[in-house]
């Protein structure tokens, strides 16, 4: 679906590590000074599903196709972004392109790789990062308010309902508070909507742990030494580790992980939250050519579903033959979910979740 999540920090906090092993590539050059990634990089990456795989164990498919997002890893960010310091504008610029944005926080101390600030302090750096973004967007809609102030005075009425949504959102602004943090209504958010605010943006934090600290760190604990509230996203990863992990084969990555204490992949854990960040979810069509997760918004009806595989499914949608994930796995296939009464025929008014397995019927 092209959507992207940026990747973006202070300097130093390990945020091009963190690309590369989430991307397992080396496409993020690191190095031990600020603004070392210039351009951004882009990567598609594949969403951790084992369900795929219990699905591909009934079918024996040709191939797995997993659901993907892209990651960019954007420039470091430093204080004065917005009035042009380091690489300020090509940095803003570069999220203003994202969908959400992965801000990487560092937690762990090393004498060897400076902090910008020379301390760290993950709360400092998070405030550093989003006082940026909040000058940024003041200029933005004050800007805009002066266009829509003239408008507004020759009786435009679109543009007074616009002026007084962006004004709005001033006051918040002026107030230290992020976009998305505002009570907007509907309309007023549908208003604003084309200023493309940096503030406006989901976000995930990843606060980059020592590799001794990721297996038994608290997440309360963590929560407060970064200052954020109950319902933010947080993910602790060690990007040290997972860096380790990368140059490993599959068996002694896995042995690697159980001597840290860990199940998995931190980063498993970052991607699938990074996949809900964005408001999405996964459908899976399943046979011998191939088992394929699929991705759409979470409310998406059935023809808008049919419609990622291709338009004409939307378009000449009639109905979907729909049965969980996990029936189909259990029963042993589609037959035999039709057989136990488990297969449900869904019409166009149908709201798609999360792990459905689905056949669609339509008109060429």
């Amino acid at each position: 679906m092209g959507l992207q999540i940026g990747i973006v920090g202070l300097p130093n906090v390990g945020k091009s590590t963190l690309f590369n092993a989430l991307t397992k590539s080396k496409g993020a050059q690191m190095a031990n000074y600020p603004f070392c990634t210039i351009e951004p990089n882009v990567r598609v990456v594949e969403v951790p599903d084992t369900r795929l795989d219990e699905l591909a164990k009934v079918v024996h498919p040709e191939k797995v196709i997993p659901a993907i997002i892209e990651f960019v890893d954007i420039a470091g960010l430093v204080k004065g972004a917005a009035s042009g310091e380091g690489l300020g504008n090509k940095f803003l610029a570069n999220i203003r392109q994202c969908d959400a944005i992965l801000q990487v926080v560092r937690a762990f101390e090393n004498k060897d790789i400076q902090h910008v600030s020379e301390v760290v302090d993950p709360k400092s750096d998070i405030e550093v990062i989003n006082t940026e973004l909040i000058l940024a967007d003041l200029d933005t809609v004050q800007k805009k308010l002066g266009e829509l102030e003239k408008k507004a005075r020759a009786n435009d009425k679109e543009a007074v309902l616009k002026r007084d949504a962006v004004k709005k959102v001033e006051e918040g602004l002026s107030q230290e508070k992020m976009a998305i943090d505002l009570e907007l209504s509907k309309e007023e958010k549908e208003l604003i909507k084309d200023l493309h605010l940096l503030t406006n943006k989901p976000v995930l934090y990843a606060c980059n742990v020592a590799e001794d600290q990721i297996a038994t760190v608290d997440i309360e604990t963590l929560r407060a030494k970064l200052g954020v509230g109950p319902t933010t996203k947080i993910i602790p990863v060690s990007a040290k580790v997972e860096q380790e992990l990368n140059e490993l084969s599959a068996e002694e990555a896995q042995a690697f992980l159980e001597d840290l204490g860990l199940k998995e992949s931190t980063l498993n854990a970052m991607i699938r939250e990074a996949y809900d960040l964005l408001g999405l979810q996964t459908y899976f069509t399943a046979g011998v050519k191939e088992v394929r997760a699929w991705t759409i918004h979470k409310g998406w009806k059935g023809p808008q579903a049919a419609g990622v595989i291709h338009t004409d499914f939307e378009k000449g949608f009639i109905r979907a033959e729909i049965c969980s994930w996990k029936d189909f796995v259990e029963l042993g296939g589609e037959s035999k979910c039709r057989d136990a009464g488990k297969l449900r025929s869904e019409g166009k008014e149908y709201v798609m979740k999360d792990g459905d397995v689905v056949h669609f019927l339509f008109n060429n």
